[in-house]
């Protein structure tokens, strides 16, 4: 529940802070005297849009902060999942968020930094925030599927049946793009067929463009080379002038100055090693010049082979012949695809009968919750609603199956409603008035709090549309819910006002520099004159105090 709020300079509020009690608390006040700024604040620290404008003018940010208890709560696996500490001392959680000048703002629970998003998770199970557009859920198909499933505790079984669509629409998207990529396959399948035929027909071989090219410079300049290849022989291997025999010369004349001259054996024995390397390179050049022929049939098959290799690398706008090689692997894989295809979406095909199956039966216990849900919910709906004033009313809750399921069920959930004897019911959304609806959705949020595990409800202005005795009723339902979570209403109305266990007051302070909002505990003296001022107006009366003390003294008389 919510214990403790502090607002500080956001919109008319300078500083304010509230200890909230248990039970069913009322807040009163004029038009414009800050009701409403209460609950924008409250909205930011559920995850709400942050606007710099909300700043008080003159502040450089504006800090909204609350203490909720998180007794009986089952909010240990949200915080885990975000490495937050489940509670501070005694049991309670700290949430604030800040909003500064640059439109920047930055949330924290238990002082540890959370994005946004985190505080409307976890405000989803500290408090709700009910106002007069929320009663249009009433007319929201997915509203009141959470609400039979809450009602028929079907998580479970939600769980279960959304895997298994989940499952089916996946493989459904897959068979779908196979099929698709299988009628595209036909119409490329000889396509595809004839490029493979054109790479496997030229039997290509990696490495094999590099070595035909180099065998083709030296086939093209086959003369030139072989000239070059004998001069150079000459030169190594000459009976007179070849370096050879001059290394050898060179080599015994050092030797025979051995004696005499120390250095000449090291110098020898360098020249004898230059000398068996000039022989093996002379050895190699005259075995290389016998070699190298002039060969215009081999010549002519070589430049034909590139010719082809080039002519495909230019047709599939490849640059070697190793690329050429994959994409023949590809175009093979290729075709084997769509000679398999009719076997995968025959697999696939079954394996959607299998998951579609799997779903009619988990949607079908869905529907079997849901249903039996349907008729509690019709049976309670209908006697709060007598107890609102309408003895007549006639409420069924229908399902029928949905043409095409979705992830929350095979159920198209309408509510049909009646508030007259003798009229058959419709469509709420068709024909309840703004007064029914009203009453209709404090009906479901009392069938919905002895359910659903929320400790705190804030109703603004929901007695819309009623007045008088009316408005009495659902003053004492709201003190029914308080008897199972906290109650917070927002109210114009003095019947309502009366029943509050405790009762705030808001008003605005004009100066001449500024206006300030603010918002008192009222003692017991104080509520006589506010609701007074409620049913009277600025003049007080004797009248309206009279009847003021006879709504409290009747208030206070209610169970």
């Amino acid at each position: 529940m919510l214990k403790h709020l502090t607002i500080t300079h956001y919109a008319l509020i300078d500083h304010l802070e509230i200890d909230w009690p248990e039970g069913f608390t009322v807040i009163t006040g004029e038009t414009g005297a800050g009701k409403s700024i209460m609950l924008g604040a409250l909205g930011l620290l559920l995850g709400g849009r942050a606007d710099a404008k909300a700043i008080r003018a003159g502040e450089k940010k504006c800090v909204v902060e609350a203490v909720f208890s998180l007794e009986g709560l089952d909010v240990g696996d949200l915080f885990a999942r975000h490495d937050l500490d489940e509670e501070t001392e005694g049991g309670e959680c700290i949430i604030r968020r800040e909003i500064l000048a640059s439109g920047k703002s930055r949330s924290f629970v238990n002082d540890t930094p959370v994005p946004a998003a985190f505080l409307k998770e976890l405000g989803s199970h500290l408090i709700d925030i009910h106002s007069q557009h929320q009663n249009l859920l009433i007319r929201n198909e997915r509203f009141l599927i959470d609400t039979l499933d809450l009602t028929a505790d079907n998580a479970a079984l939600l769980s279960n049946y959304q895997s298994a669509y989940h499952a089916l629409a996946d493989a459904r998207s897959r068979l779908r793009k196979l099929r698709e990529a299988a009628e595209e396959g036909a119409k490329t399948k000889d396509y595809l067929q004839y490029r493979l035929e054109r790479l496997d027909g030229a039997q290509l071989k990696e490495g094999e463009q590099e070595e035909l090219e180099d065998e083709q410079r030296v086939l093209s300049h086959a003369e030139e080379i072989k000239e070059a290849l004998y001069t150079a022989s000459g030169c190594l291997d000459g009976e007179e002038t070849g370096v050879s025999n001059l290394m050898r010369r060179a080599e015994e004349a050092l030797r025979g100055i051995a004696d005499h001259f120390p250095d000449a054996d090291g110098l020898a024995e360098r020249l004898a090693s230059c000398r068996i390397e000039a022989d093996d390179v002379a050895s190699e050049v005259s075995r290389r010049a016998e070699e190298i022929g002039y060969d215009p049939a081999r010549l002519q098959y070589v430049e034909e082979r590139l010719s082809t290799i080039y002519d495909l690398e230019q047709s599939f706008h490849l640059e070697t012949v190793e690329a050429l090689i994959a994409h023949a692997e590809d175009l093979r894989q290729q075709l084997d695809a769509i000679e398999t295809s009719d076997d995968d979406i025959a697999r696939l095909e079954t394996e959607v009968e299998r998951l579609s199956e799997v779903c009619r039966k988990e949607a079908g216990k869905l529907t079997e919750g849901r249903t039996g849900a349907a008729r509690a919910m019709e049976r309670e709906l209908t006697e709060r609603l007598s107890l609102l004033g309408m003895e007549h009313v006639n409420l069924q809750v229908s399902l029928t199956p949905r043409e095409c399921p979705d992830e929350w069920g095979a159920d198209q959930v309408v509510l049909l409603f009646s508030a007259n004897q003798g009229v058959p019911p419709r469509d709420v959304s068709a024909i309840a008035s703004g007064g029914e609806i009203a009453r209709l959705m404090l009906a479901l949020k009392a069938f919905i709090a002895r359910r659903r595990q929320l400790p705190t409800i804030v109703f603004d202005e929901i007695d819309t549309g009623v007045s008088g005795n009316m408005a009495e009723r659902m003053a004492k339902m709201m003190r029914q819910i308080a008897a199972d979570c906290q109650v917070i209403c927002i109210t114009h109305l003095p019947q309502i006002a009366a029943l509050g266990a405790n009762h705030y007051r808001v008003y605005k302070d004009d100066t001449a520099a500024t206006t300030l909002s603010h918002i008192d505990r009222l003692s017991s003296d104080e509520r006589v004159t506010e609701l007074a001022h409620m049913l009277s107006g600025t003049q007080l009366t004797a009248a309206a105090i009279d009847n003021a003390k006879a709504l409290l003294a009747a208030g206070a008389a209610v169970s």
